[in-house]
């Protein structure tokens, strides 16, 4: 395996990682019962207010400043995982740890 592949798969599973933990911190979701296919509003009972707490705290927890459009195209854990590791790509500074 190349080393930038391995990087970018422990990124990944740092994102991974780091974005569960949020989700059972501020939401009391299961780790269990995360999944890249979870669907935030239907699967996991999120509401716009949850909403607005997730993004602020991926803000804050990551460095990143996603446009309106990105935020209003995250419907899945998945979609969510994606986002962090575009913007851990373009930034080298992204806070995973």
């Amino acid at each position: 395996m190349h080393k930038g592949r391995e990087m970018a798969e422990i990124n990944q599973d740092l994102i991974k990682s780091k974005v569960d933990q949020i989700f059972v911190e501020l939401f009391e979701v299961k780790d269990k019962d995360l999944s890249s296919d979870k669907r935030l509003f239907e699967d996991l009972g999120l509401d716009s207010l949850d909403a607005i707490d997730m993004v602020i705290r991926f803000q804050k927890e990551f460095r990143i400043k996603p446009s309106n459009q990105e935020i209003q195209q995250l419907k899945t854990l998945g979609d969510i995982y994606k986002l962090i590791a575009v913007y851990a790509g373009q930034n080298k500074d992204l806070v995973l740890n």
